[in-house]
């Protein structure tokens, strides 16, 4: 029968007794170094600003949608004016190049929707009467988000 028995610590030999060992320097001491300050992020790059586009079209199918719902959609001389206020909301948002895009999206539910009923565009002198109004409130929005970016960039001195 074998007996284990417990193992020997490893023979180290102390410097004193071992003067042919060569004594290792000391590691150099490492300062951390200090975290440099995120960079920051301008103004006028947010999040806000990518995602207006598909914000915008789901406001706008959801603005289609209480309109259906209440029966409004008809004629309805508060449809060109909450439209125009969405789409110069979402110009106001999103990047400049965007702003016919928003615009084209608006007008497309607008047109389809609210004018026409039946989710069909035209071009009859009432859909381009929309889709001027929607492209003025498109402008209007995006000039003044330029105009504040403006202003942020270079304040008075």
């Amino acid at each position: 029968m074998a007996t284990l028995h417990r193992p020997a610590p490893p023979h180290r030999p102390h410097l004193s007794y071992a003067p042919h060992i060569p004594r290792t320097p000391p590691f150099p001491r490492v300062t951390p170094a200090r975290p440099h300050p995120a960079p920051r992020v301008p103004p006028d790059r947010t999040l806000a600003r990518d995602l207006a586009l598909p914000l915008g079209a789901v406001g706008a199918a959801l603005l289609v949608t209480a309109l259906m719902l209440t029966g409004q959609t008809a004629r309805a001389p508060l449809a060109p004016a909450v439209f125009a206020l969405l789409t110069v909301a979402v110009s106001v948002l999103a990047r400049p190049v965007l702003m016919p895009a928003v615009v084209l999206v608006s007008w497309m539910f607008y047109d389809g929707f609210v004018v026409n009923q039946r989710a069909e565009l035209a071009f009859q002198p009432q859909d381009r009467t929309g889709l001027l109004v929607l492209l003025l409130a498109g402008v209007a929005g995006a000039g003044c988000a330029a105009a504040v970016r403006a202003v942020r960039r270079h304040p008075a001195r």
